[in-house]
C-alpha cells in the first residue's frame, strides 16, 4: 500500500482526524492532546503516552480510529500492532503474547506477539510513536487483563525469556462491545434512522445514557485496578443519517482512488448520481450494524458490478461510469460515457523526478502520486532526457548531484527542449541559488535537503499553477 503524506502540525492532525472519523466529534479532542504532550516532552516517565478504552456499538468507528491515527502519524493505515483478543480466549493461549518461559515446551520456537521486533515494525523513521490495539478485549481470558496491568501502569512488559519490552512511546487502545446489547435496547425504541427527528437534546440525553451503560459494563467486567490505569474512556455514539451520508462520500472517494491506483493508465472516473446515493443509503443505514452494513451494500451494488464491467473490458480508459438506479429501483444501473478526447498515457504531461538515491526517488514518487499527479522517475541525466522524449514533462524536480552531469546542466538541457518547463532543484551540499548567469533565470527554487514533504507538495502545486498561467500543459487533476 502506498504511503500517504502526513499532517505536519497539531492543527493539521486534528483537522485530518476529524475529517476521517465521522460522527464522533469528541474522539479527536480526547486523543490528540496526549500526542501533543508527548511531542512537547512533558509525558510521564516510564508510562505509555496514553491508554484509551473505546466503547460503543459495532460499526461506529472504534478500530477505524486507530487506522486513521496510523495513517496520520506513519502514512500507512496498517502501521500499528494489532492483537485480536478473540484468539486468546483460554488462559494458556495468553502465553503466546509473551512467549513460553525457559524449560517449557516451545521456548524460543515462536516470536511473542508483543516482542520488541513487532513493536519496532509499527513505527517509521519520521515518527517514533507506536500504536498498539487490543481489539475486543472482553473476549480474551481474564489472565490477559492481569498481564496488562504492568504494561498499562509502567509501560513495561517482561517476556518469557526475561527480556523487557518498553511501551513508554506507545499509545495503547483497547476496544470493546461491552454493554452493546443494552445500548441497542436503549436506542431502538425511540432512536432510529427512520424514526423520530434527530433532536440535539434527545441525542445528548442518549449519549449520556449510552456512556453510563458502557461504564457500568466495564466496571462489572474488569477489576478496579485495571480500570484505574485507563487514561480516557471514549464511548462511541450511534451514527446519524448525516454521518452515514458522509461515510458514503468517503467510500466513493476511496473507490475512485482504488481505481486510479490499481488500474493506472486504464483508470476511469466514477460519477454516482443522487438517486444512486439515496439507493445505497436506503439499504446501508443500520442502527444495529453501523457503517459496516453500508460498506457491504456499496460492495454488493456498486463495486462488484463495476468489477464485472472492468473484467469484461466494457470500460475504456479515460471514460466515465455513471451510477444511477434502474427503473424498478432494485439495483444500481451503470452507464459508460466515453471521453470526448481521450489522452493516452504517453501523451499525458507528467512530473519528472531525477535523483540517483533509489529510496528517496521511490518515496517522492509515492507522495506525489498520492496527490494525483502523473509521475515519472529517472536515476541519471540520460534517463531523464529519454523520459522527456517519450512523454511531455510539465515540471522537473532535479537533484544537483547526478552521475555524469550536474543538475544545472541537465536543467538547461531539458529547458532547451521545452521552454515552458517548470524546474525545482534539490541539493544537500549547502546553500545555493540559481541566478541569471546560470541560463535558467533567477526564479528557479532550490530545496535544501532534508526538507519537509509538505513544503515540496506546496511548491510543486505553486509551480504547476504558474506553468498553467504561462501556457504549460496541465498535470492531472486534484
Amino acid at each position: 500500500m502506498e504511503e500517504t503524506p502526513r499532517p505536519t502540525t497539531s492543527s493539521d492532525l486534528l483537522e485530518y482526524f476529524e475529517g476521517k472519523i465521522v460522527g464522533q466529534p469528541s474522539t479527536a479532542e480526547r486523543i490528540i492532546p496526549f500526542i501533543q504532550t508527548y511531542k512537547a516532552g512533558l509525558t510521564s516517565e516510564h508510562r505509555p503516552i496514553g491508554v484509551f478504552l473505546l466503547l460503543g456499538p459495532t460499526g461506529t468507528g472504534k478500530t477505524r480510529t486507530v487506522e486513521v491515527l496510523a495513517e496520520a502519524l506513519h502514512g500507512n493505515a496498517q502501521r500499528y500492532l494489532r492483537i485480536d483478543c478473540g484468539e486468546y480466549q483460554l488462559d494458556h493461549e495468553v502465553a503466546k503474547l509473551i512467549g513460553s518461559p525457559p524449560g517449557y515446551l516451545g521456548h524460543r520456537e515462536t516470536v511473542p506477539a508483543l516482542s520488541k521486533q513487532k513493536l519496532a515494525e509499527s513505527i517509521t523513521p519520521d515518527c517514533d510513536i507506536s500504536l498498539v490495539l487490543f481489539d475486543e478485549i472482553e473476549k480474551a481470558a481474564p489472565s490477559l487483563a492481569r498481564l496488562l496491568l504492568g504494561l498499562l501502569d509502567k509501560g513495561r512488559l517482561t517476556l518469557g525469556d526475561n527480556t523487557t519490552v518498553n511501551f513508554d512511546k506507545s499509545l495503547i487502545f483497547l476496544t470493546s462491545n461491552l454493554g452493546a446489547r443494552e445500548m441497542m435496547r436503549e436506542m431502538t425504541p425511540t432512536f432510529g434512522f427512520g424514526g423520530q427527528p434527530d433532536h440535539a437534546e434527545r441525542a445528548q440525553e442518549l449519549a449520556g445514557k449510552l456512556e453510563s451503560i458502557a461504564l457500568a459494563a466495564v466496571k462489572k467486567m474488569f477489576s478496579p485496578e485495571f480500570v484505574n490505569r485507563i487514561d480516557a474512556v471514549i464511548t462511541y455514539q450511534p451514527l446519524s443519517e448525516a454521518a452515514i451520508a458522509k461515510i458514503l462520500e468517503h467510500q466513493i472517494d476511496e473507490l475512485q482512488h482504488h481505481v486510479n491506483s490499481r488500474l493506472g493508465p486504464r483508470c476511469f472516473s466514477i460519477e454516482v448520481t443522487q438517486s444512486a446515493r439515496d439507493f445505497l443509503l436506503g439499504r446501508g443505514v443500520s442502527v444495529q450494524y453501523g457503517a459496516r452494513e453500508l460498506k457491504r451494500v456499496v460492495y454488493r451494488f456498486l463495486t462488484q458490478p463495476l468489477a464485472t464491467m472492468v473484467a469484461e473490458n466494457l470500460v475504456p480508459p479515460g471514460s466515465t461510469v455513471i451510477a444511477g438506479v434502474d427503473a424498478g429501483n432494485e439495483k444500481i444501473d451503470l452507464q459508460v460515457r466515453l471521453a470526448e478526447h481521450a489522452v493516452s498515457p504517453a501523451e499525458k504531461p507528467a512530473l519528472l523526478i531525477v535523483d540517483d538515491n533509489a529510496e528517496l526517488l521511490k518515496y517522492l514518487k509515492n507522495v506525489l502520486k498520492s496527490e494525483r499527479w502523473e509521475v515519472r522517475t529517472a536515476a541519471s541525466a540520460e534517463a531523464a532526457v529519454r523520459c522527456c522524449e517519450e512523454q511531455p514533462i510539465a515540471l522537473a524536480l532535479v537533484d544537483y548531484m547526478l552521475p555524469g552531469m550536474d543538475g544545472l546542466a541537465l536543467s538547461k538541457r531539458l529547458r532547451a527542449t521545452r521552454p515552458s518547463l517548470q524546474l525545482i532543484l534539490m541539493t544537500g551540499g549547502g546553500e545555493m541559488s540559481v541566478n541569471e548567469e546560470s541560463g535558467l533565470g533567477s526564479d528557479v527554487p532550490v530545496l535544501q535537503k532534508p526538507f519537509l514533504i509538505g513544503d515540496l507538495v506546496s511548491l510543486v502545486q505553486t509551480r504547476m499553477q504558474r506553468g498553467d498561467a504561462d501556457g504549460a500543459l496541465t498535470v492531472g487533476s486534484r
